[in-house]
């Protein structure tokens, strides 16, 4: 790998020492525009040129937050083209919930919540990584050692599972889920969640 990104290192350099180097009337033009101390080096480095990680932070998914309108253009824009978007609509407690679902390979990766802006956002997809270096199938003892004063059950559709406050955010929470043989209604013991895994991040504004 070392070496992979050692020859595409060179081909960028290489690249842009054309795209610098010329004779004659040419060579005094481009010196005229190409400021080497504008130039924003990071974005010439190979492992850069096809980036398209997204990162869940307390402001949200990728370029998602509060500020994003739902509609299907700007959401695909703050997702950086990477999934095909699907809306959709259900209804819970008596309300019409609308939502947009981002899919990849026919699989949903994210849910997308809000009336006019973006309002929630559940993370199912383990390529997405929380600030904090979470991803989805991380095990409970990864982040917690219990589960009191930072998890309760959670509700919903996910009613089976836990749900952990994410540590020093007001707008992260991570919902564990794994084997439990217990009466509905009561918390696993620390010594089982151990062994769930985080099933879902959810972002909400």
């Amino acid at each position: 790998m070392k070496a992979v990104r050692s020859t595409l290192l060179i081909a960028a350099v290489m690249l842009s020492g054309c795209a610098s180097s010329g004779s004659g009337a040419n060579s005094s033009q481009q010196a005229s525009w190409w400021n080497p101390l504008s130039y924003h080096w990071s974005s010439a480095l190979p492992w850069n040129w096809f980036s398209s990680s997204l990162t869940v932070t307390g402001q949200g998914v990728g370029g998602l937050t509060a500020s994003t309108p739902m509609n299907e253009s700007s959401i695909k824009e703050g997702l950086k083209g990477n999934y095909d978007l699907r809306q959709g609509m259900r209804g819970q407690n008596g309300q019409v919930i609308s939502f947009w679902q981002a899919l990849d390979d026919d699989k949903v990766k994210l849910v997308i919540y809000g009336q006019t802006r973006v309002e929630r956002i559940d993370v199912l997809d383990s390529d997405i990584v929380s600030a904090d270096g979470s991803k989805i199938g991380d095990a409970f003892s990864n982040k917690f050692s219990k589960a009191f004063n930072n998890c309760t059950l959670a509700s919903g559709l996910d009613s089976r599972d836990v749900e952990c406050h994410a540590p020093g955010s007001q707008h992260l929470r991570y919902v564990y889920s794994g084997e439990w043989h217990g009466p509905e209604g009561l918390m696993p013991s620390d010594d089982t969640l151990k062994s769930w895994t985080l099933s879902k991040i959810i972002w909400q504004r």
